[in-house]
Protein backbone atom coordinates (compact mmCIF):
# COMPACT_ATOMS: atom_id res chain seq x y z
CA UNK A 1 0.00 0.00 0.00
CA UNK A 2 2.80 2.42 0.90
CA UNK A 3 4.57 1.64 -2.37
CA UNK A 4 1.35 2.09 -4.35
CA UNK A 5 0.62 5.57 -3.00
CA UNK A 6 4.28 6.46 -3.30
CA UNK A 7 3.87 6.73 -7.07
CA UNK A 8 2.91 9.94 -8.82
CA UNK A 9 0.22 8.14 -10.85
CA UNK A 10 -1.54 6.86 -7.73
CA UNK A 11 -1.39 10.22 -5.98
CA UNK A 12 -2.64 12.05 -9.07
CA UNK A 13 -5.51 9.58 -9.54
CA UNK A 14 -6.45 9.79 -5.86
CA UNK A 15 -6.28 13.59 -5.84
CA UNK A 16 -8.41 13.88 -9.00
CA UNK A 17 -10.94 11.42 -7.60
CA UNK A 18 -11.18 13.28 -4.30
CA UNK A 19 -11.59 16.65 -6.04
CA UNK A 20 -14.31 15.29 -8.32
CA UNK A 21 -16.00 13.56 -5.36
CA UNK A 22 -16.11 16.81 -3.37
CA UNK A 23 -17.39 18.71 -6.41
CA UNK A 24 -20.07 16.10 -7.14
CA UNK A 25 -21.20 15.91 -3.52
CA UNK A 26 -21.47 19.69 -3.37
CA UNK A 27 -23.29 19.83 -6.71
CA UNK A 28 -25.58 17.00 -5.62
CA UNK A 29 -26.44 18.79 -2.39
CA UNK A 30 -27.23 21.95 -4.32
CA UNK A 31 -29.40 20.00 -6.78
CA UNK A 32 -31.31 18.26 -3.99
CA UNK A 33 -31.84 21.49 -2.06
CA UNK A 34 -32.98 23.29 -5.21
CA UNK A 35 -35.29 20.43 -6.15
CA UNK A 36 -36.77 20.34 -2.66
CA UNK A 37 -37.22 24.11 -2.65
CA UNK A 38 -38.91 24.14 -6.07
CA UNK A 39 -41.25 21.29 -5.21
CA UNK A 40 -42.07 22.88 -1.86
CA UNK A 41 -42.87 26.13 -3.64
CA UNK A 42 -45.07 24.23 -6.07
CA UNK A 43 -46.90 22.58 -3.17
CA UNK A 44 -47.37 25.98 -1.55
CA UNK A 45 -48.95 27.26 -4.77
CA UNK A 46 -51.34 24.32 -4.91
CA UNK A 47 -52.28 24.83 -1.27
CA UNK A 48 -52.83 28.55 -1.94
CA UNK A 49 -55.17 27.80 -4.81
CA UNK A 50 -57.16 25.28 -2.78
CA UNK A 51 -57.45 27.66 0.18
CA UNK A 52 -58.54 30.59 -2.01
CA UNK A 53 -61.16 28.40 -3.74
CA UNK A 54 -62.77 27.49 -0.41
CA UNK A 55 -62.44 31.03 0.95
CA UNK A 56 -64.15 32.43 -2.18
CA UNK A 57 -67.11 30.08 -1.64
CA UNK A 58 -67.43 31.20 1.99
CA UNK A 59 -67.29 34.85 0.95
CA UNK A 60 -70.08 34.18 -1.58
CA UNK A 61 -72.37 32.95 1.19
CA UNK A 62 -72.10 29.23 0.42
CA UNK A 63 -73.19 27.32 3.54
CA UNK A 64 -70.34 25.51 5.28
CA UNK A 65 -72.10 22.20 4.87
CA UNK A 66 -72.39 22.78 1.10
CA UNK A 67 -68.79 23.85 0.42
CA UNK A 68 -67.19 22.20 -2.60
CA UNK A 69 -63.99 20.82 -1.04
CA UNK A 70 -61.29 19.27 -3.26
CA UNK A 71 -60.77 15.65 -2.24
CA UNK A 72 -57.08 15.84 -3.28
CA UNK A 73 -56.36 18.64 -0.80
CA UNK A 74 -57.32 18.30 2.88
CA UNK A 75 -59.27 21.38 4.01
CA UNK A 76 -60.08 22.57 7.49
CA UNK A 77 -62.25 25.65 8.21
CA UNK A 78 -62.15 27.04 11.79
CA UNK A 79 -63.45 30.17 13.46
CA UNK A 80 -61.63 32.54 15.76
CA UNK A 81 -62.50 30.33 18.73
CA UNK A 82 -60.71 27.39 17.06
CA UNK A 83 -64.00 25.59 16.47
CA UNK A 84 -64.10 23.43 13.36
CA UNK A 85 -66.76 24.62 10.91
CA UNK A 86 -66.02 22.35 7.94
CA UNK A 87 -63.51 19.72 6.80
CA UNK A 88 -62.93 17.93 3.53
CA UNK A 89 -64.39 14.48 3.00
CA UNK A 90 -62.32 11.61 4.29
CA UNK A 91 -60.09 13.76 6.55
CA UNK A 92 -59.43 11.68 9.67
CA UNK A 93 -56.50 13.45 11.39
CA UNK A 94 -54.56 16.66 10.82
CA UNK A 95 -51.50 18.28 12.44
CA UNK A 96 -49.48 21.37 11.72
CA UNK A 97 -52.38 23.85 11.37
CA UNK A 98 -52.70 24.56 15.09
CA UNK A 99 -56.16 22.92 15.31
CA UNK A 100 -56.33 19.13 15.42
CA UNK A 101 -60.10 18.82 15.25
CA UNK A 102 -61.65 17.18 12.19
CA UNK A 103 -65.30 17.07 13.29
CA UNK A 104 -67.42 20.15 12.43
CA UNK A 105 -69.51 21.67 15.23
CA UNK A 106 -73.32 21.66 14.88
CA UNK A 107 -73.59 25.45 14.53
CA UNK A 108 -70.98 25.53 11.88
CA UNK A 109 -72.97 23.34 9.50
CA UNK A 110 -76.12 25.45 9.60
CA UNK A 111 -77.06 27.65 6.71
CA UNK A 112 -77.15 31.44 7.31
CA UNK A 113 -80.54 32.97 8.11
CA UNK A 114 -81.99 35.04 5.26
CA UNK A 115 -85.37 36.76 5.72
CA UNK A 116 -85.62 38.07 2.18
CA UNK A 117 -85.56 35.36 -0.48
CA UNK A 118 -84.94 37.93 -3.20
CA UNK A 119 -81.94 39.23 -1.42
CA UNK A 120 -80.78 35.64 -0.98
CA UNK A 121 -81.13 34.97 -4.65
CA UNK A 122 -79.14 38.07 -5.47
CA UNK A 123 -76.48 37.18 -2.89
CA UNK A 124 -75.63 34.01 -4.79
CA UNK A 125 -73.90 36.15 -7.37
CA UNK A 126 -72.41 38.80 -5.11
CA UNK A 127 -69.24 38.87 -2.91
CA UNK A 128 -70.88 39.47 0.43
CA UNK A 129 -67.91 38.54 2.62
CA UNK A 130 -64.38 39.85 2.65
CA UNK A 131 -61.51 37.73 1.28
CA UNK A 132 -58.05 38.19 2.81
CA UNK A 133 -54.57 37.17 1.70
CA UNK A 134 -52.57 34.04 2.37
CA UNK A 135 -51.15 34.72 5.84
CA UNK A 136 -49.18 31.57 6.61
CA UNK A 137 -47.48 28.49 5.19
CA UNK A 138 -46.58 25.47 7.27
CA UNK A 139 -45.84 21.78 7.12
CA UNK A 140 -47.68 18.96 8.80
CA UNK A 141 -49.39 15.61 8.42
CA UNK A 142 -52.90 14.54 7.56
CA UNK A 143 -54.70 11.19 7.31
CA UNK A 144 -57.17 10.97 4.42
CA UNK A 145 -59.12 7.77 3.85
CA UNK A 146 -56.67 5.87 6.05
CA UNK A 147 -53.49 7.15 4.31
CA UNK A 148 -51.19 9.35 6.34
CA UNK A 149 -49.17 11.80 4.21
CA UNK A 150 -47.04 14.89 4.74
CA UNK A 151 -48.55 18.15 3.46
CA UNK A 152 -47.72 21.80 2.98
CA UNK A 153 -50.57 23.92 4.41
CA UNK A 154 -51.70 27.42 3.51
CA UNK A 155 -53.89 29.64 5.68
CA UNK A 156 -56.22 32.39 4.46
CA UNK A 157 -58.58 34.60 6.44
CA UNK A 158 -62.11 35.28 5.17
CA UNK A 159 -65.22 36.96 6.56
CA UNK A 160 -68.50 35.13 5.87
CA UNK A 161 -71.87 36.87 5.18
CA UNK A 162 -72.73 36.82 8.87
CA UNK A 163 -69.67 38.94 9.55
CA UNK A 164 -67.85 36.06 11.15
CA UNK A 165 -64.12 35.79 10.47
CA UNK A 166 -62.94 32.26 9.77
CA UNK A 167 -59.65 30.66 8.83
CA UNK A 168 -59.30 28.25 5.94
CA UNK A 169 -56.46 25.70 6.01
CA UNK A 170 -55.78 23.81 2.80
CA UNK A 171 -52.95 21.35 2.14
CA UNK A 172 -50.98 20.06 -0.84
CA UNK A 173 -49.28 16.68 -0.64
CA UNK A 174 -45.46 16.48 -0.46
CA UNK A 175 -45.43 12.91 -1.73
CA UNK A 176 -44.25 14.05 -5.17
CA UNK A 177 -41.44 16.01 -3.56
CA UNK A 178 -40.39 13.05 -1.45
CA UNK A 179 -40.48 10.72 -4.46
CA UNK A 180 -38.47 13.13 -6.60
CA UNK A 181 -35.84 13.71 -3.90
CA UNK A 182 -35.66 9.99 -3.18
CA UNK A 183 -35.21 9.19 -6.87
CA UNK A 184 -32.54 11.87 -7.32
CA UNK A 185 -30.69 10.66 -4.21
CA UNK A 186 -30.78 7.07 -5.45
CA UNK A 187 -29.45 8.08 -8.85
CA UNK A 188 -26.65 10.07 -7.23
CA UNK A 189 -25.73 7.25 -4.85
CA UNK A 190 -25.53 4.81 -7.74
CA UNK A 191 -23.91 7.15 -10.25
CA UNK A 192 -21.37 8.81 -7.96
CA UNK A 193 -19.22 5.70 -7.29
CA UNK A 194 -19.35 4.74 -10.96
CA UNK A 195 -18.35 8.24 -12.06
CA UNK A 196 -15.54 8.36 -9.50
CA UNK A 197 -14.27 5.01 -10.73
CA UNK A 198 -14.23 6.34 -14.30
CA UNK A 199 -12.43 9.54 -13.21
CA UNK A 200 -9.84 7.59 -11.23
CA UNK A 201 -9.23 5.13 -14.09
CA UNK A 202 -8.95 7.84 -16.74
CA UNK A 203 -6.61 9.90 -14.54
CA UNK A 204 -4.48 6.81 -13.90
CA UNK A 205 -4.19 6.06 -17.62
CA UNK A 206 -3.58 9.67 -18.66
CA UNK A 207 -0.98 10.18 -15.93
CA UNK A 208 0.68 6.92 -16.85
CA UNK A 209 0.90 8.01 -20.46
CA UNK A 210 2.19 11.46 -19.48
CA UNK A 211 4.83 10.01 -17.14
CA UNK A 212 6.02 7.34 -19.53
CA UNK A 213 8.87 9.57 -20.81
CA UNK A 214 9.87 10.25 -17.19
CA UNK A 215 10.15 6.53 -16.58
CA UNK A 216 12.31 6.28 -19.70
CA UNK A 217 14.55 9.05 -18.36
CA UNK A 218 14.80 7.32 -14.98
CA UNK A 219 15.63 3.96 -16.56
CA UNK A 220 18.34 5.46 -18.77
CA UNK A 221 19.83 7.39 -15.85
CA UNK A 222 19.95 4.16 -13.83
CA UNK A 223 21.77 2.42 -16.68
CA UNK A 224 24.19 5.36 -17.03
CA UNK A 225 24.91 5.18 -13.31
CA UNK A 226 25.48 1.44 -13.47
CA UNK A 227 27.68 1.56 -16.56
CA UNK A 228 29.45 4.86 -15.67
CA UNK A 229 29.20 5.73 -19.38
CA UNK A 230 28.65 9.49 -19.43
CA UNK A 231 28.50 9.57 -23.22
CA UNK A 232 24.97 8.17 -23.15
CA UNK A 233 21.95 10.47 -23.17
CA UNK A 234 18.35 10.16 -22.00
CA UNK A 235 15.57 10.10 -24.63
CA UNK A 236 14.00 13.48 -25.37
CA UNK A 237 10.24 13.45 -26.14
CA UNK A 238 9.17 15.24 -29.32
CA UNK A 239 7.02 17.64 -27.31
CA UNK A 240 7.41 21.09 -25.79
CA UNK A 241 6.18 20.35 -22.28
CA UNK A 242 7.89 20.13 -18.90
CA UNK A 243 9.00 16.52 -19.44
CA UNK A 244 10.79 17.45 -22.68
CA UNK A 245 12.50 20.36 -20.92
CA UNK A 246 13.49 18.02 -18.10
CA UNK A 247 15.05 15.61 -20.62
CA UNK A 248 16.96 18.41 -22.36
CA UNK A 249 18.22 19.78 -19.05
CA UNK A 250 19.27 16.28 -17.98
CA UNK A 251 21.22 15.80 -21.21
CA UNK A 252 22.85 19.20 -20.77
CA UNK A 253 23.85 18.19 -17.25
CA UNK A 254 25.24 14.89 -18.54
CA UNK A 255 27.21 16.77 -21.21
CA UNK A 256 28.65 19.17 -18.64
CA UNK A 257 29.44 16.26 -16.32
CA UNK A 258 31.10 14.33 -19.14
CA UNK A 259 33.17 17.37 -20.06
CA UNK A 260 34.15 17.93 -16.43
CA UNK A 261 35.10 14.29 -15.88
CA UNK A 262 37.05 14.16 -19.14
CA UNK A 263 38.78 17.40 -18.24
CA UNK A 264 39.69 16.02 -14.85
CA UNK A 265 41.00 12.83 -16.40
CA UNK A 266 43.20 14.82 -18.77
CA UNK A 267 44.27 17.01 -15.89
CA UNK A 268 45.32 13.99 -13.81
CA UNK A 269 47.12 12.42 -16.77
CA UNK A 270 48.93 15.65 -17.68
CA UNK A 271 49.77 16.40 -14.06
CA UNK A 272 51.23 12.92 -13.65
CA UNK A 273 53.25 13.41 -16.81
CA UNK A 274 54.49 16.85 -15.76
CA UNK A 275 55.40 15.74 -12.27
CA UNK A 276 57.27 12.69 -13.52
CA UNK A 277 60.09 14.67 -15.19
CA UNK A 278 61.23 16.87 -12.28
CA UNK A 279 60.84 14.03 -9.81
CA UNK A 280 62.86 11.67 -12.01
CA UNK A 281 65.53 14.31 -12.58
CA UNK A 282 65.77 15.09 -8.89
CA UNK A 283 65.96 11.41 -8.00
CA UNK A 284 68.73 10.83 -10.55
CA UNK A 285 70.77 13.70 -9.17
CA UNK A 286 70.33 12.45 -5.61
CA UNK A 287 71.29 8.88 -6.58
CA UNK A 288 74.41 10.16 -8.38
CA UNK A 289 75.25 12.32 -5.37
CA UNK A 290 74.85 9.34 -3.06
CA UNK A 291 77.28 7.27 -5.14
CA UNK A 292 79.64 10.08 -6.17
CA UNK A 293 79.32 13.16 -3.96
CA UNK A 294 81.83 15.01 -6.03
CA UNK A 295 79.40 14.94 -9.01
CA UNK A 296 76.48 16.52 -7.10
CA UNK A 297 74.82 19.25 -9.19
CA UNK A 298 73.40 21.26 -6.29
CA UNK A 299 72.16 24.12 -8.47
CA UNK A 300 70.30 21.69 -10.75
CA UNK A 301 68.73 19.93 -7.76
CA UNK A 302 67.56 23.20 -6.30
CA UNK A 303 66.17 24.27 -9.67
CA UNK A 304 64.26 21.00 -10.10
CA UNK A 305 62.92 21.33 -6.56
CA UNK A 306 61.73 24.89 -7.19
CA UNK A 307 60.11 23.84 -10.46
CA UNK A 308 58.39 20.96 -8.70
CA UNK A 309 57.19 23.32 -5.99
CA UNK A 310 55.76 25.76 -8.51
CA UNK A 311 54.02 22.98 -10.42
CA UNK A 312 52.48 21.64 -7.22
CA UNK A 313 51.28 25.14 -6.31
CA UNK A 314 49.74 25.57 -9.77
CA UNK A 315 47.97 22.22 -9.52
CA UNK A 316 46.61 23.05 -6.06
CA UNK A 317 45.32 26.43 -7.28
CA UNK A 318 43.61 24.82 -10.27
CA UNK A 319 42.06 22.23 -7.98
CA UNK A 320 40.65 24.98 -5.75
CA UNK A 321 39.31 26.87 -8.76
CA UNK A 322 37.68 23.72 -10.14
CA UNK A 323 36.09 23.11 -6.72
CA UNK A 324 34.34 26.49 -7.02
CA UNK A 325 36.39 28.49 -4.55
CA UNK A 326 34.97 32.01 -4.46
CA UNK A 327 37.42 34.93 -4.48
CA UNK A 328 37.69 37.18 -1.46
CA UNK A 329 35.79 40.47 -1.47
CA UNK A 330 38.76 42.76 -0.79
CA UNK A 331 39.42 45.95 -2.74
CA UNK A 332 42.54 45.62 -4.89
CA UNK A 333 44.33 48.46 -6.70
CA UNK A 334 45.44 46.99 -10.04
CA UNK A 335 47.86 49.86 -10.68
CA UNK A 336 49.67 49.32 -7.39
CA UNK A 337 49.59 45.55 -7.86
CA UNK A 338 51.12 45.88 -11.33
CA UNK A 339 53.92 48.04 -9.92
CA UNK A 340 54.67 45.47 -7.24
CA UNK A 341 54.76 42.56 -9.70
CA UNK A 342 56.92 44.50 -12.22
CA UNK A 343 59.48 45.50 -9.60
CA UNK A 344 62.77 43.75 -10.21
CA UNK A 345 61.85 42.55 -13.71
CA UNK A 346 64.14 43.86 -16.43
CA UNK A 347 62.52 45.67 -19.36
CA UNK A 348 59.04 45.93 -17.78
CA UNK A 349 57.34 49.35 -17.87
CA UNK A 350 54.09 50.11 -15.98
CA UNK A 351 51.77 52.90 -17.13
CA UNK A 352 48.76 53.92 -15.02
CA UNK A 353 46.84 57.19 -14.75
CA UNK A 354 45.93 56.55 -11.13
CA UNK A 355 44.42 53.98 -8.78
CA UNK A 356 42.10 51.45 -10.46
CA UNK A 357 40.32 49.38 -7.82
CA UNK A 358 38.54 46.08 -8.31
CA UNK A 359 37.03 43.59 -5.88
CA UNK A 360 38.55 40.14 -5.40
CA UNK A 361 41.49 38.17 -4.10
CA UNK A 362 44.74 40.07 -4.07
CA UNK A 363 46.75 36.84 -4.12
CA UNK A 364 44.91 35.38 -7.11
CA UNK A 365 45.01 38.62 -9.09
CA UNK A 366 48.70 38.93 -8.32
CA UNK A 367 49.13 35.41 -9.65
CA UNK A 368 47.43 36.46 -12.90
CA UNK A 369 49.82 39.40 -13.32
CA UNK A 370 52.84 37.27 -12.49
CA UNK A 371 51.85 34.62 -15.02
CA UNK A 372 51.22 37.20 -17.75
CA UNK A 373 54.57 38.89 -17.06
CA UNK A 374 56.40 35.53 -17.03
CA UNK A 375 54.79 34.62 -20.35
CA UNK A 376 55.68 38.02 -21.86
CA UNK A 377 59.28 37.81 -20.60
CA UNK A 378 59.74 34.43 -22.31
CA UNK A 379 58.63 35.78 -25.69
CA UNK A 380 59.64 39.48 -25.65
CA UNK A 381 62.73 40.62 -27.51
CA UNK A 382 63.49 43.64 -25.33
CA UNK A 383 60.48 45.27 -23.66
CA UNK A 384 57.23 44.48 -21.86
CA UNK A 385 54.64 47.19 -21.24
CA UNK A 386 51.89 47.00 -18.59
CA UNK A 387 49.00 49.48 -18.95
CA UNK A 388 46.25 49.98 -16.36
CA UNK A 389 43.24 52.22 -16.98
CA UNK A 390 39.50 52.68 -16.49
CA UNK A 391 37.13 52.10 -19.35
CA UNK A 392 33.49 52.73 -18.47
CA UNK A 393 32.50 50.38 -15.67
CA UNK A 394 35.51 48.14 -16.29
CA UNK A 395 39.12 48.08 -15.20
CA UNK A 396 41.44 47.20 -18.09
CA UNK A 397 44.94 45.78 -17.61
CA UNK A 398 47.07 45.11 -20.71
CA UNK A 399 50.41 43.29 -20.94
CA UNK A 400 52.16 43.81 -24.31
CA UNK A 401 55.50 42.48 -25.55
CA UNK A 402 57.54 43.00 -28.71
CA UNK A 403 57.95 39.33 -29.56
CA UNK A 404 56.51 37.27 -32.39
CA UNK A 405 52.90 37.39 -31.11
CA UNK A 406 50.31 34.58 -31.15
CA UNK A 407 48.79 33.21 -34.34
CA UNK A 408 45.04 33.74 -34.68
CA UNK A 409 44.41 29.97 -34.78
CA UNK A 410 46.17 29.50 -31.43
CA UNK A 411 44.67 32.40 -29.47
CA UNK A 412 42.17 30.20 -27.64
CA UNK A 413 44.29 27.08 -27.50
CA UNK A 414 46.99 28.76 -25.41
CA UNK A 415 44.54 29.09 -22.52
CA UNK A 416 44.08 25.31 -22.33
CA UNK A 417 45.89 23.45 -19.60
CA UNK A 418 49.30 21.89 -20.30
CA UNK A 419 49.45 23.46 -23.75
CA UNK A 420 52.80 24.76 -25.03
CA UNK A 421 52.85 26.07 -28.57
CA UNK A 422 56.60 25.69 -29.00
CA UNK A 423 57.03 21.97 -28.38
CA UNK A 424 60.75 22.20 -29.16
CA UNK A 425 61.16 24.64 -26.27
CA UNK A 426 62.66 23.11 -23.16
CA UNK A 427 60.48 22.61 -20.11
CA UNK A 428 62.79 24.73 -18.09
CA UNK A 429 62.14 27.73 -20.34
CA UNK A 430 58.54 27.11 -21.25
CA UNK A 431 57.03 25.91 -17.99
CA UNK A 432 54.27 23.35 -17.65
CA UNK A 433 51.69 25.20 -19.72
CA UNK A 434 49.44 26.10 -16.76
CA UNK A 435 50.13 29.83 -16.34
CA UNK A 436 47.68 31.18 -18.92
CA UNK A 437 45.05 28.58 -18.01
CA UNK A 438 45.24 29.69 -14.38
CA UNK A 439 45.10 33.36 -15.40
CA UNK A 440 41.90 32.92 -17.43
CA UNK A 441 40.21 30.81 -14.73
CA UNK A 442 40.97 33.45 -12.09
CA UNK A 443 39.72 36.22 -14.40
CA UNK A 444 36.43 34.42 -14.97
CA UNK A 445 36.04 33.71 -11.25
CA UNK A 446 36.30 37.48 -10.71
CA UNK A 447 33.58 38.19 -13.29
CA UNK A 448 36.03 39.29 -15.95
CA UNK A 449 37.67 38.14 -19.18
CA UNK A 450 41.19 37.48 -20.44
CA UNK A 451 41.91 37.62 -24.17
CA UNK A 452 44.93 37.91 -26.44
CA UNK A 453 45.46 40.04 -29.55
CA UNK A 454 48.14 41.96 -31.40
CA UNK A 455 50.33 44.47 -29.59
CA UNK A 456 51.26 47.81 -31.20
CA UNK A 457 54.92 46.69 -31.30
CA UNK A 458 53.95 43.54 -33.17
CA UNK A 459 53.99 41.09 -30.28
CA UNK A 460 51.20 39.67 -28.13
CA UNK A 461 48.76 41.85 -26.22
CA UNK A 462 47.00 40.15 -23.26
CA UNK A 463 44.00 42.15 -22.02
CA UNK A 464 42.39 41.55 -18.60
CA UNK A 465 38.98 43.17 -18.01
CA UNK A 466 37.39 43.21 -14.55
CA UNK A 467 34.40 45.02 -13.01
CA UNK A 468 35.38 48.14 -11.09
CA UNK A 469 34.96 48.01 -7.32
Amino acid sequence: MKRLFGSVRARAALAATLVVAVALVAAGAVVLLTLRSNLTGQADSEADDAARSVATQIARDVPYADLDLDEDHPVQVVDEDRRVLAVSEGLETISGTGVRGVTPTTGGTESPDNDDDDVGDDADDLLIGELGDISWHGQGWATVDGERTEYRFARIEVTDPRDRTVLVHAGASLEAERDAVRTASTVMLIGLPALLAVVGSVTWLVTRRALRPVEGIRREMAEITASEDLSRRVPEPATHDEVARLARTTNETLSALETSVERQRRFVADASHELRSPIASLRTQLEVAAAHPEFLDLDGAVEDTVRLQRLAADLLLLARLDAGERPAGARVDLAALAGEEAEGRAGVVVRADGPVEVTGSRGQLGRVLANLLDNAARHARSAVTVTVRREGERAVLQVADDGDGVAVADRERIFERFVRLDEARSRDDGGAGLGLAIARDVAERHGGTLTVGDAPAGGALFELRLPLA
